[in-house]
């Protein structure tokens, strides 16, 4: 089963790469390819959508909001090439999920040990704010994901966007939601059956700079995430 569900997590990763259905959201990664930041002339930039990494087998699904314009948008894995990225994975090293703390490019080794990484938005949106018609055109390959990864009993949503998408998801898929909504806060939970969905603000700079969101504060959703999963 362990390699039918990597190879049908591959086939759907080849579908997310050829997605054009947001023009909006296409003409913005492609530009960002063209014209990037001095620091970043001469790389090679992916400047397609993003589908997930991680182990196949996971326990532990992690929903972030979209690629970053220079991050994920250049290297082509989800959270690696900026800031947020580095907090994550270097979380994820210390809870035991993966082999080691950097996450650089595709080719640089890591493996994900019961954690996949994925996300609602596939495509950097600008401003990291996408459209809502952008959002319900990423949600199957989310949903589909999510089906695949039937190992998976916990869901981290990484950010209040995430939370929403996760639960949007999850109810498509046959999940009971409660009503009214559970609502996103770092270390909320809610119970969708088959997972566990559990809050954690996004590694951004915005709340890794402001104190928000602390390194104690992201090792305590992982350690709780793996008791969950157990």
């Amino acid at each position: 089963m362990s390699n039918a569900r990597a190879e049908a997590l591959a086939t759907l990763a080849a579908e997310v790469h050829g997605c054009r259905r947001c023009p909006r959201l296409v003409a913005w990664r492609e530009a960002q390819a063209a014209d990037p930041p001095k620091r970043y002339r001469g790389q090679d930039y992916w400047a397609r959508p993003l589908s997930g990494f991680g182990d196949p087998a996971a326990t532990i699904a992690i929903v972030g909001l979209a690629p970053a314009a220079h991050g994920a948008n250049r290297t082509g894995r989800m959270f690696t090439g900026d800031r947020s990225g580095d907090w994550l994975y270097a979380a994820l090293h210390r809870a035991g999920l993966a082999n080691r703390a950097e996450s650089e490019h595709r080719g640089d080794g890591l493996r994900l040990r019961g954690a996949y990484v994925t996300a609602v938005v596939r495509c950097a949106p600008p401003a990291n704010k996408p459209a809502t018609e952008e959002r319900d055109n990423c949600l199957p390959y989310l949903e589909r994901e999510l089906a695949l990864l039937d190992c998976s009993r916990v869901i981290v949503a990484l950010g209040a966007f995430a939370w929403d998408g996760a639960l949007r998801a999850a109810r498509a898929l046959g999940a009971e939601v409660a009503r009214p909504k559970p609502r996103f806060g770092h270390m909320a939970e809610a119970d969708l059956g088959r997972w566990q969905l559990l809050g954690c603000f996004h590694p951004s700079q915005q709340n890794t700079f402001t104190g928000r969101l602390t390194v104690p504060m992201i090792d305590a959703a992982f350690a709780r995430a793996k008791v969950l999963a157990d």
